[in-house]
């Protein structure tokens, strides 16, 4: 007889009644179960991640109708060191013969850093002449031809003609190696020279230690009182051991010293302690050599940049005027070889190399310029006035660039 099945009621817990109350009912047929114990175990339904809302694009920038308009504050720096204010020359009342005097340094701030302060004085050219004729490029030989064979006569041109602030006069013919010109006669060029102009003068030797030392003591001698630069003063002179007579006729007669040494600042600053023994500091100059453009000129940018940062910065055997050689730029051949067409009319290249080798110079804060070609001259010269009547520059002026017209 067939086995009668049986049922039964499963109490089922409220826990379990409250997921099937989320998730559905569940059916069962024809099951039997026999247990002791019943677990039953329900997943989640698996439901598909939500949809991300659709990004909304940004609302377009309005295009600016002006431009922001910010405070433009320089930095002006204070800076502990000064340079020397040095005087070449001096008048009947100063115990010369002079009718002007130039005075350069004084400088409290980098080269034309106008939005910190002016300079106090201007920089200021002098001309070459030299005591004998010598090959020039014909660029240079076409002003001076007439009076090449007169020292005396080529020193009053560039003055009166060309407008030299100071005249140079190189006493070439003193070399050894050339004319020997003894020192009693060079010194009596120098007197010539002395009377026929009224600006200041620098005395250039032949580059001869010794003789250079024989020259410039008697030089010293015979322009007493007129504060004459003598140029220059070497550390072979020291090894030579002429150094100090260089100087004690400079300090004994009144004139200036010009410290020459090769882009080396270290060396710059040697020489410069041996001439304190003997001369004050307000009469010591500094050359540190001028190249030429294109021949080394941005060594000699960086030296005399170098020289016045650190002069500023307080270190006293720096804060000297500087002088540049300009006419050195003549030594570089493409101021005055013949070239090709591209670079013509030689005529004026020679001026242009002159004149970018001077303003480089002008810009890294040299003071004293020795130039010689009088359209390089005469430019030069307008830079500096044109510089040096700008007087303090107005920072709003600089800040408003961008919209200057030319």
């Amino acid at each position: 007889m067939p086995r009668e099945k049986k049922k039964e009621t499963i109490k089922i817990g409220p826990k379990l009644l409250e997921l099937l109350n989320k998730l559905g009912a569940i059916e069962l047929e024809d099951v039997e179960i026999n247990v002791d114990e019943l677990e039953i175990q329900i997943s989640p339904a698996v439901r598909a991640p939500p949809v991300p809302p659709k990004p909304v694009a940004p609302p377009k920038p309005e295009k600016p109708e002006v431009i922001l308009e910010a405070p433009f504050v320089p930095h002006v720096e204070e800076y502990p060191g000064r340079i020397r204010e040095v005087t070449l020359g001096a008048t009947k009342k100063q115990g010369g013969s002079r009718g002007k005097t130039v005075t350069i340094g004084g400088e409290t701030s980098p080269s034309y850093y106008l939005f910190e302060r002016a300079p106090p004085h201007p920089p200021v050219v002098s001309l070459d002449v030299f005591d004998m004729p010598l090959s020039l490029p014909k660029a240079l030989k076409m002003h001076v031809r007439e009076v090449m064979d007169d020292p005396v006569a080529w020193a009053k041109m560039s003055v009166e003609k060309f407008g030299a602030d100071v005249i140079t006069i190189h006493l070439l013919s003193t070399d050894p190696l050339i004319k020997d010109t003894s020192p009693k006669d060079a010194a009596k060029t120098v007197e010539d020279v002395l009377q026929a102009v009224d600006v200041p003068l620098i005395v250039g030797g032949c580059g001869d230690p010794k003789k250079d030392s024989e020259v410039f003591a008697k030089v010293a001698e015979v322009a007493h009182g007129e504060r004459v630069l003598l140029s220059s003063l070497t550390l072979d002179m020291d090894e030579a051991g002429v150094l100090g007579k260089v100087a004690k006729a400079a300090a004994e007669y009144g004139h200036l010293v010009l410290g020459f040494t090769a882009l080396d600042l270290n060396r710059a600053k040697e020489l410069n302690r041996k001439l304190y023994q003997f001369v004050s500091e307000d009469s010591v100059l500094m050359d540190l050599t001028t190249a030429a453009l294109g021949y080394g000129l941005e060594y000699s940018f960086t030296i005399h940049e170098r020289a016045r940062l650190a002069a500023l910065m307080g270190d006293t055997e720096l804060q000297h005027p500087t002088l540049s050689g300009t006419t050195n730029a003549w030594a570089a051949r493409e101021a005055w070889m013949k070239m090709g067409p591209e670079w013509e009319p030689r005529e004026l290249r020679g001026p242009i190399w002159e004149t970018v080798t001077a303003l480089s110079l002008l810009l890294a804060g040299v003071d004293l310029f020795l130039m010689m070609h009088p359209r390089a001259v005469q430019t030069i010269k307008e830079v500096i006035q044109r510089f040096s009547s700008m007087g303090k520059a107005d920072p709003q002026k600089i800040a408003e660039w961008v919209t200057v017209k030319i």
